[in-house]
């Protein structure tokens, strides 16, 4: 059976993604000038703007974003132009993450904006549609593309050396993946008075800092374990999940979401616009555990890929 070389449509992705990658890349520093305009003397200052309010955290972390798209985007364009076997084994990682990630936020998305607004039925249907190609066909149809013969023996024949990410199965590189994704959310709470959810109350200040800093520390420990494919690293990674998710959806499915922004202590004027939004801390507990039960079962999956002595299984 013949081989159809699919390098055409390779270079294509590779151009899109340098696109993006740029694109973002550029964005990044002209997002800090919003820094300018709400500061003292900008056009939209206002009194408590600055680390610690909503609007601040909120133009840092678009920034954060910007560079992480240029971070992924450009080498994965680079490796498509190129044509090596990392570029696969990385795409084939990153649409599992997304079908991890990105489907449940979109899930949730999409019952915050029908419980919070009064869509029409035709605005509905179009929302359904848009998030259904976004995040279910459109990833599908690239993971099937990525893992057919054609484009396998392509990426082989013109990179034939085999390279380190095929000695780690994608499962494997999917979850630590989901481990660096978490833990760089986890600075986002720093800026918003560090907060932090324990079994029931709040931790906030120095206090959520340094818990926010001590699950940061150990996520990213379990993460280097992950991907030697070590037993402790599992087992570590289940109980982590299970005691993240249970602390995250306790604290939050029994608290109002006035007891939230109390905690937050954002300024006057932006907790006048934020206390207007119909939210409620169990709307936050649907936005952050999905992703969190999302992740259990990849760890739950991922089971048979570790033994004691952390052996590699190949693909």
């Amino acid at each position: 059976m013949g081989t159809r070389d699919r390098r055409p449509i390779l270079v294509v992705i590779g151009v899109l993604l340098l696109l993006v990658g740029l694109g973002a890349a550029f964005l990044g520093p002209v997002e800090m000038y919003c820094f300018y305009l709400f500061s003292e003397g900008g056009r939209f200052h206002y009194d408590g703007f600055g680390f610690g309010s909503f609007m601040f955290g909120n133009i840092a972390w678009q920034i954060v974003g910007y560079y992480l798209i240029a971070l992924v985007a450009i080498p994965l364009g680079y490796g498509h132009l190129k044509v090596r076997r990392w570029a696969r084994t990385l795409s084939l990682t990153l649409l599992w993450f997304w079908r991890i990630v990105g489907l449940p936020l979109t899930v949730t998305f999409l019952f915050i904006a029908l419980a919070s607004k009064d869509i029409p039925l035709a605005g509905v249907i179009m929302m359904v549609i848009a998030l259904a190609l976004s995040y279910l066909v459109l990833p599908g149809l690239l993971i099937r593309f990525y893992r057919s013969r054609d484009v396998r023996l392509t990426f082989q024949n013109r990179d034939p050396k085999s390279c380190w990410t095929e000695s780690v199965p994608i499962p494997v590189l999917v979850l630590c993946a989901l481990y660096v994704f978490t833990a760089i959310l986890l600075h986002v709470p720093i800026f918003f008075n560090g907060l932090f959810p324990l079994f029931g109350t709040f931790l906030s200040g120095l206090d959520g800092i340094v818990a926010l800093d001590v699950a940061i520390l150990v996520l990213l420990c379990l993460a280097w374990g992950t991907f030697k494919l070590r037993a402790w690293a599992w087992w570590g990674s289940l109980a982590y999940f299970v005691g993240l998710t249970t602390s995250a959806l306790f604290t939050l499915g029994r608290s109002s979401y006035a007891d939230i922004l109390s905690v937050l202590d954002f300024p006057p004027r932006e907790m006048e616009f934020l206390q207007g939004l119909p939210l409620h801390g169990v709307h936050f507990a649907v936005f952050i555990g999905i992703p969190l039960l999302a992740t259990l079962g990849a760890i739950v999956r991922s089971k048979r890929h570790f033994t004691a002595r952390g052996r590699v299984f190949r693909r």
